[in-house]
């Protein structure tokens, strides 16, 4: 019997150094864990910083973003405004330029009748509804103002005048 003492002996300090190799690989490992542990730590309040200034940043633009949002909607307001009140001209003008244009045909024939006098005395034509009022300009205006008009221009307010 000694010697299965000696076998169970030798059987348990194997077992025991085994179990004491594998203490020291696990005391390392939990070295390296706590290391780890440290490192992830400091990892996780660099992100939660991090993450605190990505929201602050998120706050910041998004109040900027409602500002110019503003902004630019008063200008697309007051861009509405002007588009209107062009439109509103651009309408006016379109009768005016219709109104000038049916003065001009009426004088077209009044103007070639004073030009060619042998020419028969053409009926009066027809003039638009509505004429428009056009002052007379003033005498120390119309002299300085007719030396500088071509001969057509002389005749066409002439027949105007006329027309009236």
């Amino acid at each position: 019997m000694p010697a299965m003492e000696w076998i169970l002996d030798i059987g348990l300090a194997i077992l025991l150094t085994a179990t004491l190799f594998h203490a020291v690989r696990l005391e390392r490992a939990l070295g390296v864990l706590k290391r780890d542990r440290a490192a992830l730590e400091t990892l996780v309040a660099t992100f939660n910083a991090s993450t605190r200034a990505a929201e602050t940043g998120v706050e910041r633009l998004r109040s900027t973003t409602d500002g110019a949002g503003r902004q630019i909607q008063r200008q697309i307001d007051a861009a509405t405004g002007l588009k209107d009140d062009l439109t509103f001209l651009v309408q006016r003008g379109e009768g005016l330029a219709d109104r000038l244009d049916d003065l001009v045909r009426a004088a077209r024939p009044l103007a070639a009748a004073a030009q060619d006098p042998a020419r028969e005395e053409m009926p009066e034509p027809a003039l638009p509804a509505r004429t428009p009022y056009f002052p007379p300009p003033r005498r120390d205006d119309r002299d300085t103002r007719e030396d500088s008009r071509s001969q057509a221009e002389r005749d066409l307010l002439k027949a105007l005048r006329m027309a009236r």
